[in-house]
């Protein structure tokens, strides 16, 4: 009282700041430390209180590991990003991204790669699996996900991943070919997350994991990665007659709500198909990739186009078309058939890939080849098969 009664009015007194006679003295040397170590840390390996008081104590500065730390921490929480809350709009935005997965496919525990789209208004998800994260299967996954939605969505956001992007320029994007080709043909707006910030489309990444927990555990059993893609896709549109916000909508209800906000799809869909110029050896066999393709013998030493998708190969040559399997690198797919001309007058080659032969040839001729053996063996059989 006696204190207010002296004053003819009110004042507020500054506050006086504490007192860190250690922290005051030891800061100047943390900053030094972190100066100098700055270009030999990495995220993985960066600066810990603990290994900053050993650094302090070497240089004979007597200081306590807690106030190390506790400086420590204080920088770090003034240099963390602030995140805002956004807000999504129907149709407007989805975002992409690729997650590595397992399967077993008859038996053989295989790695595979999951391709998601995730619809950040309603939660759909459209998401399938592929043997390679390529950019063949990164354009065949926005067509089949288009057509399964019926729609476009107006942006889509992406990491800055190989198969869209060839390199950044002063924070520009130089895109690939054919994605930019997917992008003129659907016209989406792509936008891109900062290099290194994968919460910047933190949408899709707690939607891969949950989609990889929810219905991919245990590990997907199959004949083929197209029957487990068709099973997980089935279970997710199941799961949007359910899944409700805080709100009560389900994801369907959400979606129905944005479908008609969305672009509609061109009349015809984007081939994701790589286009690649080959050349036809002298024993009429392409290499692609690293794999071997026969070709039939006419188009020996002559110029193709193979057109490589996400599972097989068309080869073009003229006004012939012939299609086959895409195989892995270092394997090779021949087809005995496509040198029938050359083996009608190689009587000796006949009998060398006669096994291989008659398996692709099948009924009669398997019945044939046994009956010309077991008559004149194997050489005059050959002689007797090849003008057949």
């Amino acid at each position: 009282m006696r204190r207010y009664l002296k004053l003819s009015e009110p004042i507020r007194g500054e506050p006086r700041r504490r007192v860190r006679p250690v922290s005051d003295v030891v800061a100047p040397e943390i900053e030094q430390i972190l100066e100098d170590w700055d270009a030999r840390s990495t995220r993985k390996q960066r600066v810990s209180g603990t290994r900053l008081h050993r650094e302090l104590r070497k240089r004979d500065v007597d200081v306590g590991v807690t106030t190390v730390r506790a400086y420590l921490r204080e920088k770090r929480r003034q240099q963390a990003e602030v995140y805002i809350p956004l807000v999504y709009r129907p149709g407007e935005v989805a975002q992409v991204d690729f997650f590595e997965v397992t399967v077993e496919i008859e038996g053989q525990r295989l790695k595979a790669w999951m391709f998601l789209i995730y619809l950040m208004y309603s939660g759909r998800t459209f998401a399938r699996l592929y043997e390679r994260c390529d950019q063949v299967s990164f354009l065949d996954g926005h067509v089949r996900a288009f057509a399964h939605l019926g729609a476009i969505p107006w942006r889509l956001v992406y990491d800055n991943l190989t198969p869209a992007v060839k390199k950044i320029v002063r924070g520009d994007r130089d895109l690939t070919g054919r994605f930019q080709a997917l992008v003129s043909h659907y016209l989406f707006e792509p936008c891109f997350a900062r290099p290194g910030e994968g919460h910047d489309k933190g949408g899709v990444e707690g939607r891969g994991k949950g989609v990889r927990l929810a219905h991919l555990v245990p590990i997907p059993r199959g004949s083929s990665l197209d029957a487990n893609s068709l099973e997980m896709q089935t279970d997710l549109d199941q799961e949007c007659q359910w899944k409700r916000d805080a709100a009560g909508r389900t994801v369907a209800d959400r979606f129905d709500q944005e479908a008609h906000r969305m672009r509609p799809l061109p009349t015809r869909p984007f081939d994701p198909s790589r286009v690649v110029c080959v050349r036809v050896s002298s024993s009429a066999k392409v290499q692609i990739e690293g794999a071997w393709y026969s070709v039939p013998s006419t188009w020996a030493s002559q110029d193709a186009t193979a057109f490589v998708g996400v599972d097989s190969i068309r080869l073009s040559w003229r006004d012939q078309e012939i299609v086959c399997e895409r195989a892995g690198k270092g394997d090779k797919q021949i087809r005995y058939r496509h040198y029938l001309p050359e083996l009608a007058r190689k009587p000796q080659a006949v009998r060398q890939v006669a096994p291989e032969l008659i398996r692709e040839l099948g009924e009669p001729y398997d019945q044939l080849w046994r009956l010309l053996v077991e008559t004149h063996g194997e050489r005059q059989a050959a002689r007797t098969l090849s003008p057949v």
